[in-house]
C-alpha cells in the first residue's frame, strides 16, 4: 500500500484548499514571514499571476527564493541555476520550501590525474 503523504497533518487535496493565509500558519516561521510580514516581492507576485491564469503551461522563473505553495502541485518549473533552465516538477513533497532548492548552481567536484604543466612529484601516485 502507498503511503499518503501529509504536510502537517493534511493530505495535498486538502492544502490546495486552504488560502495563503491559512496555509502560512502552517509553515515554518522563516516562511511565515516571508509570506505573511513582508509579503511576496514584484517577481514573485508575476510568477503567482502566470500560473494561476495558465495551469497547464511550462513556467521559466529566475525567483528561486520563492517559496512553493499549494497552488503549485502538478505544474512544471524552469529554474535558472545561473547558467541554465532546470526543469523542475513540483510535487506535494516540495510545498513549503523554496524553488532554489531544487536547481542547483554548482557541480560536484570531479578530480582527474594531474595536468600538462605539474610536476614529476605531483604526478606520483603511491600503490598503496
Amino acid at each position: 500500500m502507498a503511503k499518503v503523504f501529509t504536510f502537517r497533518g493534511k493530505t495535498a487535496e486538502e492544502l490546495q484548499k486552504l488560502s495563503l493565509e491559512e496555509f502560512a500558519k502552517m509553515v515554518p516561521s522563516r516562511q511565515r514571514r516571508a509570506l505573511l510580514k513582508r509579503g511576496m516581492t514584484e517577481d514573485e507576485k508575476k510568477v503567482f499571476r502566470k500560473f494561476r491564469k495558465s495551469r497547464d503551461k511550462f513556467i521559466k522563473t529566475q525567483t528561486r527564493d520563492m517559496i512553493i505553495v499549494p497552488e503549485m502541485i502538478g505544474l512544471k518549473f524552469g529554474i535558472h541555476n545561473g547558467k541554465e533552465w532546470v526543469t523542475v516538477d513540483i510535487k506535494a513533497e516540495m510545498v513549503g520550501h523554496r524553488l532554489g532548492e531544487f536547481s542547483q548552481t554548482r557541480k560536484r567536484v570531479l578530480h582527474s590525474a594531474p595536468g600538462i604543466g605539474a610536476t614529476k612529484s605531483s604526478k606520483f601516485v603511491p600503490l598503496k
